[in-house]
C-alpha cells in the first residue's frame, strides 16, 4: 500500500469539524506524527474551540472553514478553500452527522427528512467532492464515519440506520470505483458511542468512547482495512444480528 492510503499524511481535512469522534482521530494521528489541520463545519464558536484542542495537542496548523452539509451550492468552493489552504490533502475524516428523533415512524416528518439530508445528500456530496480533489491531487484516504446501524436498520432507530445505510452504500462503492486511482475509503462502523449527540439515551451493548473508535479508524489505516467495527468486537455481533430471521429481528428495541 502506498503511503498515501495509509495513516501517515500531514494534511488532515475534517469535514463535521467539530465531530468528538473525528477530533479524537485526529489526535490518535497526532500522537504519531505532526499533522496539519483544516477543520470543516457550520458553527464557528465550536471550530474554534476544536481548533484550540488540536493546537493544545500539538497540531502545528488549524484552520478552519465555515460550511453547512446543507448548502450543497457551496460544498466545492468551501473544499477548495480549505485544500489550498492546507496545501493539499491526504487524510479527509468524513464526519457530517445527526442523530434525530429514534423509533419507527417519525412524529415529525420534516425534521426526519433533515436527518435524511443531513446524514446522506449532504455527507454524501461532501464524501465526492472530496474524493474528486484526492483523485486530483495525488491520493489519499477518506475516513468514513458510518455506522453499525447501517448493517441492519433497526425500528429503535429508522431513520438515522436509513441515511448510514446510505451513505456506507456510497462509500463502499466509492471505493472499489476509486481503488486503482490511488483513492482509499476506510468506512468506520461504530456501535453506541458516549459524546454529546448521545448525552442522556441509554447505552446499547458494546458501548464505546471517541478515543476507542479513534483506535480502531487509526489501526484499520495502517491495515488498508475497507471497513471496521468499534469495537472490534462489534463486527462478530452485527454477524449474528444480519442472520436472525426478521420476525425475531423485528422484536428488538434497542
Amino acid at each position: 500500500m502506498s503511503a498515501a492510503r495509509g495513516w501517515d499524511g500531514r494534511r488532515v481535512l475534517v469535514l463535521g469539524g467539530s465531530s468528538e469522534i473525528a477530533l479524537a482521530i485526529v489526535r490518535e494521528l497526532q500522537s504519531r506524527i505532526p499533522r496539519e489541520v483544516a477543520l470543516v463545519g457550520r458553527d464557528p464558536g465550536a471550530l474554534g474551540a476544536a481548533a484550540d484542542g488540536l493546537t493544545a495537542a500539538g497540531c502545528p496548523r488549524v484552520i478552519t472553514v465555515e460550511l453547512d452539509a446543507l448548502d450543497l451550492a457551496h460544498h466545492e468552493r468551501a473544499l477548495a478553500t480549505a485544500v489550498r489552504e492546507l496545501g493539499g490533502a491526504d487524510v479527509v475524516i468524513l464526519a457530517v452527522g445527526v442523530l434525530g428523533e429514534r423509533g419507527g415512524l417519525p412524529s415529525n416528518i420534516e425534521s426526519a427528512t433533515d436527518v435524511l439530508a443531513v446524514n446522506l445528500v449532504g455527507a454524501g456530496s461532501l464524501m465526492m467532492h472530496a474524493a474528486r480533489h484526492l483523485r486530483d491531487g495525488a491520493g489519499g484516504t477518506i475516513v468514513v464515519l458510518s455506522s453499525a446501524a447501517a448493517e441492519r436498520p433497526r425500528r429503535a432507530n429508522v431513520v438515522y440506520g436509513a441515511s448510514k445505510a446510505g451513505l456506507d452504500s456510497l462509500a463502499q462503492g466509492l471505493g472499489d470505483a476509486l481503488y486503482d486511482e490511488n483513492v482509499h475509503v476506510l468506512v468506520v462502523r461504530p456501535g453506541f458511542v458516549r459524546t454529546k449527540m448521545t448525552r442522556g439515551l441509554e447505552a446499547a451493548p458494546l458501548a464505546s468512547t471517541p478515543e476507542t473508535v479513534a483506535g480502531v479508524a487509526v489501526d484499520g489505516l495502517g491495515r488498508g482495512a475497507r471497513t471496521v467495527w468499534a469495537p472490534t468486537s462489534l463486527r462478530w455481533a452485527m454477524l449474528v444480528m444480519r442472520a436472525l430471521p426478521r420476525p425475531i429481528f423485528r422484536r428488538i428495541e434497542l
